[in-house]
């Protein structure tokens, strides 16, 4: 499924809600982007398509679906360190190539510095793996597969950003296998011996209300519960196209129930397709980007999902986005919250220099909460201006000082060319 989301576009960056609240408010001085590192292909890859990740020292971490050191150059994960007279050098912590697959999301990473992330194909059984990386005394790196997927009705083609709960154990999706080869939600736990066992938590059947092929990684809510997207299913997949579902998954005597809590209905007033990963505030509240649907011929949008008493959820499309008047349209991206209850994210298309081009442009957005259920969007950078990125695919993630940082799959070497670039928007 790479090629797939190599040509139209896919990302999942994961949000952890206890952070993203605790981030600086959004301040009135004017944004600056910096390009901090424009990509060579060899050896560091190209395509980077998914989001940054920082660790504790400051170090953003992150993915390219292409270039690398093999022959067969299926992608990197590479390290950006800052440097104290300015700059960020690069380091390449893993090339891949045939036998493992490409990457298929971005990384997390653990106390102990190690990390992790997944592959769409590779592996014994061609299903993809989940791979640990682990620095070494002396430097280097060295790369484990904790799992091979592709095993009879196990899932294939792990996809999107992992998760840890508090006992260690990783949470994924898968968008193909299973028992009905709708894609899955796996838990992976650690044994004795290094060892990790899988367990499939919910086989997705694309019939009834249930969706088929989740592409973004899922969350926790602080009851252990999992929530996640599908882009396709749900009772209105016959109108064809992205539609999808929002839905939640509750443990329960060792097995885990699901429950469909919104199907998308692929129409003008509604949201459908979504890619990125979904967020939680402070109130329970749910929010993710849709790539289709919305009030201007299906450019995308932003919505939320409210818990209603009696289970129930109720939707509320936020932004609408258009390929008119300089809007961004067509996000992928996971959003994330500043402290004052701003949001952010990308959009792949459009902005200032993106109007009737095609795959070049793109914006960084914020959206801020007004009187009345309103929000105001504003337009933060627009891509594809000369040299500049384009077609940011990722999420966004802040610094301490409240700086954006993210990836655009484009950029470096013209509009709507060049190998990629990791960015940062000062605010």
């Amino acid at each position: 499924m790479q090629n797939k989301k190599a040509s139209i576009g896919m990302i999942a960056v994961f949000a952890a809600i206890a952070v993203s609240l605790l981030l600086p408010g959004a301040p009135a001085a004017a944004q600056t982007e910096t390009v901090l590192y424009t990509f060579d292909v060899i050896p560091h890859g190209d395509k980077p398509i998914y989001g940054l990740t920082f660790d504790g020292s400051g170090n953003l971490y992150g993915t390219t679906v292409g270039g690398g050191s093999y022959s067969d150059a299926f992608g990197t994960v590479f390290e950006l360190t800052p440097s104290s007279g300015g700059g960020w050098t690069p380091q390449v912590l893993a090339d891949f190539g045939i036998s493992s697959g490409s990457p298929n999301g971005g990384v997390i990473i653990d106390g102990a510095g190690n990390v992790y992330g997944v592959t769409d194909g590779g592996g014994t059984y061609q299903g993809g793996v989940v791979y640990e990386l682990m620095p070494q005394a002396g430097g280097g790196w060295t790369q484990k597969w904790l799992h091979q997927f592709g095993q009879g009705t196990d899932g294939k083609n792990p996809a999107g950003n992992l998760i840890f709960d508090s006992a260690g154990n990783l949470y994924g999706v898968t968008e193909q296998g299973g028992t009905y080869g709708q894609g899955t939600v796996f838990e992976l736990i650690p044994q004795a011996g290094g060892l990790w066992t899988e367990k499939v938590l919910h086989n997705f059947s694309n019939t009834g209300p249930d969706g088929a092929e989740p592409v973004a990684g899922v969350i926790f809510d602080s009851s252990g519960n999992l929530y996640g997207t599908t882009l396709y299913g749900g009772v209105n997949r016959t109108r064809g196209g992205y539609v999808g579902v929002v839905f939640e998954l509750t443990p329960s005597g060792g097995e885990w129930n699901e429950k469909i809590l919104y199907s998308f209905t692929q129409s003008k007033y509604d949201a459908a397709g979504p890619w990125g990963s979904l967020i939680f505030d402070s109130a329970g509240n749910l929010y993710g980007t849709t790539t289709s649907g919305g009030r201007y011929f299906g450019d995308g949008t932003v919505f939320e999902l409210s818990p209603q008493a009696g289970g129930s959820w109720t939707e509320t499309i936020l932004h609408s986005f258009s390929d008119a008047e300089k809007d961004g349209y067509h996000p992928y991206c996971s959003l994330i919250f500043d402290s004052a209850g701003n949001l952010y994210g990308t959009t792949s298309q459009g902005g200032a220099y993106g109007q009737g081009s095609g795959f070049v442009g793109g914006t960084v957005f914020e959206l801020t909460p007004g009187s009345g259920g309103n929000w105001t969007e504003k337009i933060l950078h627009s891509f594809g201006n000369g040299s500049d990125g384009s077609e940011p695919l990722s999420g966004l993630i802040f610094d301490a000082s409240g700086n954006l940082y993210g990836t655009a799959e484009f950029g470096g070497g013209g509009v709507g060319l060049g190998t990629g670039i990791a960015f940062e928007i000062s605010r």
